[in-house]
């Protein structure tokens, strides 16, 4: 956990607890390494509600982790259903309730129960599947954020060792049935390993090191680059400097910029990357640099943006835009692109009008017209009113106490984070 820091002063930690031997030993070792540092810890139980048990097992869960005086919070999906892909739909939603939980109070830390053999079965699985050297990491240690971070500091415990632990302490646990279940590829190799006595855990592991070592220094390559060949504007744009760009540094600048949360690669995006010139790719949109110099501007593709949203607390526009602040805001506010509107904005703005059209904007939708401002730059549409209210990033309306921002530019994954941290590294 040291290594894994830094934390602040009387640590507040959540951890995520299904009942299992492996998540309830991490939160037992979590609560006493927090309480020898004057802080806390709080277990996030989720309840996928996918077994008629499910609900029992949850609650057995909680009573155990109240006698380990250990403060914990259920966690209910209710909607998931079964079909295609509910593995993959259950950890997106389970994942969505373990960040939001961890918003809600205030923590920074989420701590996972993946161990050493749920790391060496990452690496097979990957291998079959045919994954990219990249790929081969498997787990990492830390993983950061644009709201917490994730720590898995088991990666390197046998299991055994947990459930020792565990047993030494008079502790019992629930044990997940789908842990057996051969249809899902993770079990089955589990379930084959221990069939044969396999003493391969060590070497995987270590190969999973090397490639983590590998994915680190060329994230840090990355990082490199694209400190020294690009700037990122508030706006939600990018500044290119002229020549080729590699692959990864190219395709992290396209998932920024068109607020995805993976990037993809495609044989266009290669080539873009080895000779930038104007074009659309994967939602964003190359254009010259214009005013701002040589090289070329990256900015989102307007035909692909996000549809309104409510001006909310926490709401994101189209996966780049958070509202950080809403006071001031009320019912029938959204926040949509400032599109045609942008015209009003040329004179008074050095921005280009590709970004401009794609800035965001809070404007009023759906009231009476009779309740319209007396602003001819607002329009009525069949008899309701829509104006412009508000434009952050371009000071709009001037405000006798100077400009009141409310978004700000977040796309779910940075540009350049913290590089690949390997278990072994912790």
């Amino acid at each position: 956990m040291g290594r894994l820091g830094p934390w602040e002063a009387s640590p507040r930690l959540a951890v995520a607890v299904s009942g299992g031997a492996d998540s309830l030993a991490l939160a037992v070792l979590a609560r006493d390494w927090a309480s020898d540092r004057g802080g806390t810890i709080l277990a996030l139980v989720v309840d996928h509600g996918l077994r008629p048990e499910s609900a029992a097992e949850a609650a057995i869960t909680l009573d155990r982790l109240a006698a380990q005086h250990v403060d914990a919070r259920l966690l209910p999906l209710r909607d998931l259903r079964r079909g295609a892909s509910l593995a993959e739909r259950a950890r997106d939603a389970r994942y969505q309730a373990l960040f939001a939980a961890c918003s809600a109070e205030g923590i920074l830390h989420l701590l996972l129960g993946h161990h050493a053999e749920d790391q060496a079965e990452t690496l097979m699985i990957r291998v079959l599947g045919g994954s990219q050297p990249r790929g081969l990491s498997a787990m990492a240690a830390l993983v950061e954020t644009d709201r917490l971070r994730v720590l898995r500091p088991l990666l390197t415990t046998p299991p055994g060792d947990l459930r020792q632990m565990l047993t030494a302490r008079g502790l019992a646990w629930v044990e997940d049935p789908s842990n057996r279940d051969r249809r899902a590829l993770r079990a089955r190799l589990r379930l084959l390993r221990a069939e044969a006595d396999d003493p391969a855990t060590d070497q995987l592991l270590a190969a999973t090191h090397f490639a983590g070592q590998a994915r680190a220094a060329e994230d840090r390559a990355v990082a490199a680059e694209l400190a020294s060949r690009t700037s990122i504007r508030p706006e939600g744009f990018a500044l290119l400097s002229p020549g080729p760009f590699s692959v990864r540094a190219f395709a992290a600048l396209v998932q920024t910029i068109g607020g995805r949360a993976y990037s993809g690669r495609s044989d266009r995006l290669a080539a873009l990357a080895r000779a930038p010139h104007p074009a659309t790719v994967a939602g964003v949109h190359l254009v010259p640099a214009g005013r701002f110099g040589d090289g070329l501007l990256m900015v989102r593709e307007y035909a692909a943006i996000g549809a309104p949203v409510s001006a909310v607390q926490g709401a994101v526009w189209d996966g780049r835009f958070r509202i950080v602040r809403e006071d001031g805001l009320t019912c029938c506010m959204v926040v949509e692109a400032l599109g045609d509107d942008a015209a009003r904005f040329r004179s008074v703005s050095v921005l280009p009008a590709s970004v401009l059209r794609g800035l965001p904007a809070i404007r009023i939708v759906g009231v009476p017209e009779t309740e319209a401002r007396n602003d001819p730059g607002n329009d009525r549409r069949g008899g309701k009113a829509n104006f412009l209210v508000e434009v952050p990033h371009l000071s709009y309306p001037v405000r006798a106490h100077g400009a009141c921002p409310r978004l700000v530019f977040s796309p779910p994954r940075p540009v350049a984070g913290a590089p690949f941290q390997s278990a072994r590294d912790v």
